[in-house]
């Protein structure tokens, strides 16, 4: 083909076939041909929003970092949940020196599904050459210089990607744990020197960070004497300082944060009136005051109904201690119908019922800390949601951030699902995720929402996999084995026991205090397979529309061996499919149902 052809090829040819050819191009390591193909494609369609993400990739990887937020910025318009283009914005606004806008948009890669962060985190050259000197060091404690290479934290605390890391979610890879123990436990012993120990702006910004981590995480690093006596003593420092008026230096605050949450110091409250760095300040915010304002929040939560259940008291008693999920920052969202989500996230080409969100009532049954009647009411904008709960720690934390997003949609209130039957209200969608399993006779429970169910209503519920739970289970044995209840120590001294051990379940979870209590340590917990749910569907007059949340890689595994369009719909197939995958449903099945008409 001449060149002439060629250029006319590119220019009529379909926009797909030239962005799989720029990526071809791309991943090959040819920016200039990758990012003229996108050229092509923008000039054609200024709204192809792979080109725009490519292209703003490629200028950022090429130093052309403001044309990179340029074009990374008219594509987030477009999609707000693209995670690759808040990571690249994100490095190009580092590269400029906003590191805020760079935390910032981290946040958001994450939250939207950014590939292994930790991964990402441990290729910084000063993080790995920290994590090679802990891993030379066995088992002896670093002093903070040691550790650092020098008592000035350096390139560490600019890693805007390990800022966000820190700030907003529990930290999931093991190495990375050790080294910020490691880290907390050499600041503390280089704060109680007598040698006078001022860090920089920067280096306190990564110890507040590492504070809010610990608070993020519910303090589920493992520590001991010699750190629980020093930082006893700085939070009793604090204390005296508070009473007294005295000056406070910023950095017992952040060392004391990273032990123990500061609202739990007398008179915490007057912390707020003092002028403060801007690190310092977020740092009370997280916890002073906002875990003031849910405390004083939970006596004006409703009840709906009486919990007296004596298993319904024992749960609540376990989310009143350790709330859960622990989450801080929403996704992006855009509002839509449930007809058209239920299209696009699980296949369903019709729908009889509530197809549109204008005025539909949902019900959130076990809402937990309010992540799903948050997500719900964003994203059917014109839907009335009430969301329950047994625990009132849960239900503030959850109103609070309500309040935050200024969401008009959603009543909270304290109830029991065995009691929702008296409710005098209806709904046409119904999610009950995480909940019915840890109810004494969870087939019973969900036939208690479904008398709430309108005819034509949706459910949508969350249930545990016996096979994916595997690993659970047998961490499990190791509990009873060795007696560990459910008290912060001992959960404490259970995951150290089962890292040693490489028994480490591979959830999520296991990052936190209140996560891995709900993990391991649950009051009840009932594992399903999928011939007990379908089982109750055909006895209860439920139609099943789909699995919702399924990986990426297990459903092109699963359509790989079942391609026809009906198998989505078809538990048979799921079960089939599950037998050889078995951890294809390592959270959970999530199902959508319908409650077909009386006939």
């Amino acid at each position: 083909m001449s060149r002439r052809d060629r250029r006319a090829s590119i220019r009529h040819g379909d926009s797909g076939d030239l962005f799989a050819e720029a990526m071809a191009h791309y991943r090959n390591g040819a920016l200039a041909p990758a990012q003229s193909l996108c050229r092509t494609i923008l000039a054609r369609d200024p709204r192809h929003i792979g080109s725009l993400v490519l292209s703003g990739d490629i200028a950022q990887q090429l130093g052309r970092n403001n044309q990179a937020v340029k074009l990374l910025g008219q594509a987030l318009a477009l999609d707000p949940a693209h995670p690759n283009a808040h990571d690249s914005i994100a490095m190009a606004y580092q590269a400029l020196g906003q590191r805020n806008e760079a935390v910032r948009h981290f946040t958001l890669a994450m939250v939207v599904g950014l590939r292994n962060p930790e991964l990402l985190v441990k290729q910084n050259a000063a993080v790995a050459a920290c994590l090679n000197r802990l891993a030379k060091a066995g088992s002896r404690y670093l002093p903070l210089a040691e550790l650092f290479g020098g008592e000035d934290v350096g390139a560490i605390a600019e890693d805007a990607l390990l800022l966000a890391m820190l700030q907003s979610k529990a930290i999931v890879d093991m190495e990375l744990e050790r080294f910020l123990a490691a880290a907390r436990r050499a600041l503390l012993q280089r704060t109680g020197e007598s040698e006078p120990f001022a860090p920089g702006p920067d280096a306190l910004n990564f110890f507040c960070a590492l504070a809010q981590q610990c608070f993020i995480n519910e303090y589920i690093f493992a520590f001991d004497d010699a750190e629980r006596t020093p930082s006893q003593a700085i939070h009793d420092r604090l204390a005296g300082a508070i009473e007294t008026g005295a000056d406070i230096a910023p950095l017992d605050l952040a060392v004391a944060a990273a032990y123990r949450p500061l609202y739990t110091l007398p008179l915490a409250r007057l912390l707020l009136n003092r002028e403060w760095s801007d690190e310092i300040a977020r740092l009370l915010t997280q916890q002073v005051r906002e875990p003031l304002e849910e405390i004083s929040d939970r006596p004006d939560i409703p009840a709906l109904t009486p919990v007296n259940d004596a298993l319904s008291l024992q749960v609540q008693n376990q989310y009143e201690e350790n709330p859960y999920p622990r989450w801080n920052i929403v996704p992006p969202v855009v509002p839509t119908t449930l007809e058209a989500f239920l299209r696009d996230r699980v296949g369903v080409t019709s729908l009889q019922g509530p197809i549109n969100a204008e005025g539909i009532d949902i019900l959130i049954a076990g809402c937990g800390t309010g992540s799903h009647p948050i997500d719900s009411a964003r994203r059917f904008s014109q839907s009335r949601v009430l969301a329950v709960d047994l625990s009132r720690a849960s239900l503030a934390y959850a109103r609070r951030k309500t309040r935050e997003l200024e969401l008009r949609n959603i009543e909270y209130g304290q109830a029991d699902i065995l009691r929702l039957d008296a409710l005098e209200r209806r709904f046409d969608v119904i999610e009950a995720v995480g909940v019915l399993h840890h109810l004494a006779d969870p087939e019973a429970g969900w036939r208690t929402l479904l008398s709430l169910l309108r005819p034509n209503g949706l459910m949508f519920v969350g249930l545990y996999s016996a096979l994916a739970r595997r690993a659970v289970t047998a961490a499990r044995v190791i509990i009873a084995e060795r007696g560990f209840s459910a008290t912060a120590e001992d959960i404490r001294t259970c995951r150290q026991e089962l890292i040693r051990r490489g028994q480490v379940p591979p959830l999520g979870d296991f990052a936190s205090m209140s996560g891995c209590r709900d993990l391991l340590f649950n009051v009840m917990e009932h594992q399903f397979t999928i011939p007990r749910i379908k089982a109750f569907l055909d006895a209860n007059n439920l139609t099943f529309l789909g699995l919702d949340q399924v990986q990426p890689q297990v459903l092109r595994d699963f359509k790989a061996q079942y391609s026809g369009a009906d198998h989505l719909a078809n538990l048979e197939s799921w079960h089939a499919f599950e037998q050889t995958h078995p951890l294809a449903f390592s959270n959970m099945y999530f199902l959508w149902v319908q409650k077909r008409q009386p006939t």
